[in-house]
C-alpha cells in the first residue's frame, strides 16, 4: 500500500522496530523472556521489516525514476486537471485527449500502440498538450528517460540523407522501447518532415504482437503537425458565419476531411503515408484557432505562472496587440499564444 504521495507506508513501522532496538534497558526483571531472546526476536522483526521495505517494487521507483508497468488511476486525473486549468479553447482537444489516453492506459490488452496526430496553427497548445501528457504519465514530463522527442529540421535535416534517418529511427525506437515498453515518442515538424520518412516506423505501428521478440503495444506516437490548420480555420470560420459557437464543432465534423488534406499535402511528412492508408491514426485531433478570449486568458496564466499581480490594464494591451484575421474581423489570432511570453517580458520588470 501507499501513503498520498505514493511513497511506502512501512517506513513508520521499521522505524520504530529500529528505534526499540537503540534503547537501553528497561530497569527492573524482563520477566519469562530472556534479553538474548528477545534482542533476537526484535532482530529478527526488523530484519524481516527491512527485507519487505528493500523489495517493496515502488521503493526503488520512489528515488528513481522506472517505467509504467501498469496503469496508474492518478495519471488520467492529472491529464484531465491539466488540461481544464491551462489549456483554453480546445474543447475538442481536451474531450479527445481525455478519452483516448485514458483508454489506451485502462487497455491491458491493447492490440496496438496508441498514435495521435495534433493539427493546428503555431501557438493554439500542440506542443502543450504533448508536454501534459507526458507529465501525466512521467513525473519528469519532457525530461524523463522515458519520453522520446524528434523534432524534423533538427534531427532529420537534409533530404539525401533520408534512408540513414530511416534505420537510426527505427534503431532509437527498438531500442526503447525494449528498455521500457510504455515509452513515449513526440515527433515535432511533422509539416516539415520529408515524405517518405515517418513510413519506416509504420511496422511499430501495425497490429503485431511481436516484433522480433519485441512488442509496442503499449507505446504511445504523438505527431505535431501545422499541416490541416486551413481546414481547421476554414470549419470554425464557416460556424461563426453560420452565428453557431465552437464549442458545437464536434470530432465528426472534421476528422475525415483533416485526414484526407494532410494525406494530401505535399508539405506534409504524412503526404501519401501508409500510416494514414492503413488507418493506423486513432486520433487526428483538430486544434481551433484561438479568439481575443483565448489570448486574454493566456496572458493572465502567464503573469500568474510568475507570481505577479495581474494588471488588467497590461492585460488588455497585450492582448490588443496581437494580430488577428481574417482582418476585417480579427476574429482568431495568427500566432495563438505563441509570443505571449515575449511580450510580458516587454512590459514586466522581471
Amino acid at each position: 500500500m501507499t501513503g498520498r504521495r505514493g511513497g511506502p507506508r512501512a517506513a513508520p513501522g521499521l522505524a520504530l522496530l529500529l528505534l526499540l532496538l537503540l534503547l537501553p534497558p528497561l530497569p527492573g526483571p524482563v520477566g519469562a523472556v530472556e534479553p538474548i531472546s528477545l534482542g533476537l526476536a526484535l532482530a529478527g522483526a526488523a530484519a524481516s521489516a527491512l527485507t519487505g521495505f528493500i523489495s517493496y517494487p515502488r521503493l526503488y521507483c520512489y528515488f528513481r525514476e522506472c517505467c509504467l508497468q501498469r496503469h496508474d488511476p492518478r495519471a488520467a486525473a492529472a491529464l484531465q486537471e491539466n488540461l481544464d486549468r491551462k489549456l483554453f479553447g480546445q474543447h475538442l482537444v481536451s474531450k479527445v485527449i481525455v478519452k483516448a489516453v485514458k483508454g489506451f492506459l485502462n487497455n491491458e490488452n491493447a492490440k496496438k500502440p496508441l498514435a495521435l496526430s495534433l493539427h493546428g496553427w503555431t501557438g493554439t497548445g500542440k506542443n502543450f498538450v504533448s508536454k501534459i501528457i507526458a507529465e501525466s504519465i512521467y513525473k519528469n514530463g519532457l525530461k524523463s528517460k522515458y519520453v522520446h522527442q524528434f523534432v524534423a529540421t533538427l534531427h532529420f535535416p537534409h533530404a539525401q540523407d533520408i534512408n540513414t534517418y530511416k534505420d537510426q529511427l527505427q534503431s532509437w525506437i527498438r531500442g526503447n522501447v525494449s528498455i521500457c515498453p510504455r515509452s513515449i515518442f513526440i515527433f515535432d515538424e511533422m509539416d516539415k518532415m520529408h515524405a517518405g520518412l515517418i513510413d519506416s516506423i509504420k511496422p511499430f505501428l501495425d497490429y503485431y504482437e511481436l516484433l522480433d521478440g519485441v512488442s509496442y503495444r503499449k507505446a504511445i506516437f504523438i505527431f505535431l503537425s501545422n499541416a490541416g490548420a486551413e481546414k481547421i480555420t476554414e470549419l470554425a470560420l464557416d460556424f461563426w458565419r453560420n452565428g453557431r459557437t465552437r464549442e458545437d464543432i464536434e470530432l465528426t465534423d472534421i476528422q475525415n476531411s483533416l485526414s484526407v488534406s494532410v494525406f494530401n499535402n505535399k508539405n506534409s511528412g504524412f503526404w501519401h503515408s501508409t500510416l494514414i492508408d492503413k488507418n493506423l491514426i486513432d486520433y487526428f485531433v483538430p486544434f481551433l484557432p484561438l479568439e481575443y478570449k483565448h489570448v486574454k486568458m493566456c496572458v493572465r496564466v502567464e503573469i500568474q505562472s510568475r507570481g505577479y499581480t495581474v494588471d488588467e490594464d497590461i492585460l488588455t494591451r497585450i492582448a490588443d496587440e496581437m494580430t488577428y484575421f481574417p482582418r476585417e474581423e480579427r476574429i482568431y489570432s495568427d500566432k495563438g499564444c505563441k509570443t505571449v511570453d515575449a511580450k510580458l517580458d516587454y512590459y514586466y520588470d522581471f
